[in-house]
Order: structure tokens, then sequence, then C-alpha cells
């Protein structure tokens, strides 16, 4: 089963640029993170990209050889390893023609070469969201959307991953970049900001699969949490009850009932005829003569006159309280 990087990959490989300027800026982005300049004879310059995603390498190719006429070699090697991924690797051999692609893509310049591309030479939005689509597809991944909201650009140059940075921020993108076994990460963990950046970069089917699964997610995640509140509250109107049918059975052997007042005797009746009765439920059996505030204020004066009589009582996080269920 492919991953889910993988499928957004393969989503993206289909992508056609809006213009040629986009179509420099994604192959611009795909080399850095994946290309490897060659020097031959006559100081010719030549490149290779490599990937191991065929859909990849099938867009580095359309990309060179429709915007450039140069003679580009498609070499597969297969993995030897059990389940090892093959490697595709797009060669164009040093020629004079390979400086024009070199410097579209601004990795040469009169004064040498230079593989870093600074963001601010992307004037328009649309090259810049194709660059990110062209750094997405060479060195991109992002986790399925059930488990834990992860999207990261790996790099080797921190200046590369510097201008990716800036890119994602001029998109107002929460992006960080940190460093992990010497590769620099521009990454984003917020869902919104992954669905922002999926749709950026022209992953629409991705996109909304992405917000399927996040929408079941999150109410699985409501329920769950209402779930666990009902039953803390629960776990709280046991406690509550057997803490004061104790204390009124203690009084009761202490004491006797018929020596409390009044208004304390019939709760404490009420109490022992309704044991298991939730608050709310003990007001309506009452017959309307007592306010819920009123009952829990009755009851709590029982667990006082216990305690004052030597019942031992055990701590507890409900008592001494707001309103119990």
């Amino acid at each position: 089963m492919a991953s889910y990087a993988t499928e957004v990959k393969n989503e993206l490989a289909r992508v056609q640029g809006d213009n040629d300027c986009c179509r420099i800026a994604e192959l611009a982005a795909l080399l850095r993170m994946g290309g490897t300049l060659l020097i031959g004879g006559n100081k010719n310059l030549g490149l290779t990209f490599t990937t191991e995603n065929a859909a990849v390498a099938r867009k580095a190719f359309s990309l060179i050889k429709t915007g450039f006429s140069l003679t580009v070699e498609v070499v597969v090697k297969r993995g030897r390893r059990l389940k090892k991924m093959n490697t595709y690797q797009i060669k164009v051999a040093p020629a004079p023609g390979v400086r024009e692609l070199l410097t579209a893509v601004g990795f040469w310049k009169e004064d040498g070469i230079h593989m870093v591309r600074d963001s601010s030479s992307f004037r328009r939005s649309c090259c810049r969201r194709a660059y990110l689509r062209g750094a997405f597809l060479g060195g991109g991944s992002v986790n399925r959307p059930e488990g834990d909201y992860h999207m990261e650009l790996v790099t080797d140059n921190y200046q590369f991953a510097q201008s990716l940075t800036k890119i994602m921020k001029y998109f107002e993108l929460p992006v960080r970049l940190t460093e992990r076994k010497q590769s620099y990460l521009a990454y984003l963990k917020d869902g919104d900001a992954i669905i922002s950046f999926l749709r950026l970069i022209g992953a629409h089917n991705a996109l909304l699969s992405f917000e399927n699964v996040r929408v079941v997610k999150d109410v699985r995640n409501q329920v769950n949490r209402l779930v666990n509140c009902e039953t803390a509250n629960l776990q709280k109107t046991v406690e509550a009850a057997v803490r004061q049918v104790a204390s009124i059975r203690y009084l009761d052997e202490a004491v006797g009932l018929e020596k409390l007042p009044a208004h304390l005797k019939e709760v404490a009746r009420l109490r022992l005829e309704h044991q298991e009765a939730p608050l709310s439920e003990l007001v309506e059996l009452s017959g309307g003569q007592l306010s819920r505030s009123g009952l829990n204020h009755r009851l709590r004066r029982l667990e006082m006159l216990a305690e004052k009589y030597g019942l031992p009582m055990a701590p507890s996080s409900t008592q001494g309280k707001g309103d119990i269920l």
C-alpha cells in the first residue's frame, strides 16, 4: 500500500503549471532537492535528478524535455534487496545547452554556480506555489491524517531551507525550521495549515481526503471527550451518594435520625430511600419543595454532622466543592 505522501506526489506529478515561469520555478525546486551537477569536457555542464517515485521522475523528465532542447536519458536502477524501491535517474549529459537550463532555474550566473535561488526572485504567487510544489515532489513528506498532523520539506542545505520557510511565511503558514541528522526541515504541525499547504500546491484530491478524515477524527475525539466527561460525572455522582448514605447511617446509629432538625431529617430519609438517584432526581422526588442548591446544601450539612460525631471522612475530589450531579 502506497504511503499518503506517495499518493500526494502522484497527484502533484499530474499538475501542470499555469505558465512557463511556473514550470521553471517547479523545476528549480525539484533540481535543488534531488539534482546533482556534472562537469564534462570543455567546461560543459550536465545534471542528474534522482528519485524513488516514478511519477516524480516523469514530471522532471517532462519539465526538462518540454522546456529545453536537450537530450534527456532515463536510467532505472532496480532495488536488490527485498521490498527495496527502484531508483529513477533523469540524466542530462554535459553539453553547451545545459547552461541555458541552469541559468533559467537560477543555478548559473556570470560569476559561477549558485545552487540556492533566492525566493525573492519569484515575484508572482503562482510561481511561489509551483516552487513549493516542486520542493514537495523532490523532498516532501506528509503523515496520513489518521495519525499526528505533520508535513515536512527536507533538504541538506540551510539556505534553501530558509528560502522555503520564507515562501511559506509569505502565504501565512505557521512553518517552523529545525535541524535533524545533518538535514534541515521546514515543517507544519497544524491540520489547518497542512490543508492550506495542500491547496496552495494543487493537491486538491489529497486535500479532500485529508479533510474528510480530519472531520471524522475530530467528531470521534469530541464524542470521546463527552463520554469521558459523562463517565467522570457519573463517578462523582456515585461517590457523593455513597458518602452521603454512609453519613446518614452513621448519624442514625450515633444520635438517631429522629433527633435531627425536620429539614435535615426529611432529606436524610429521601436519600436513604433513593440511594442511587442523582441530585436532579432527588429534587423531583421532593415534590419541588427543594431547589437543587438547597438539597445539596442540606446533604452537606448531614456529612458535616456525621464528621462532627466522629465519622472519619475519606478525602474526595468532590467534597467541599460546587454542585454534585
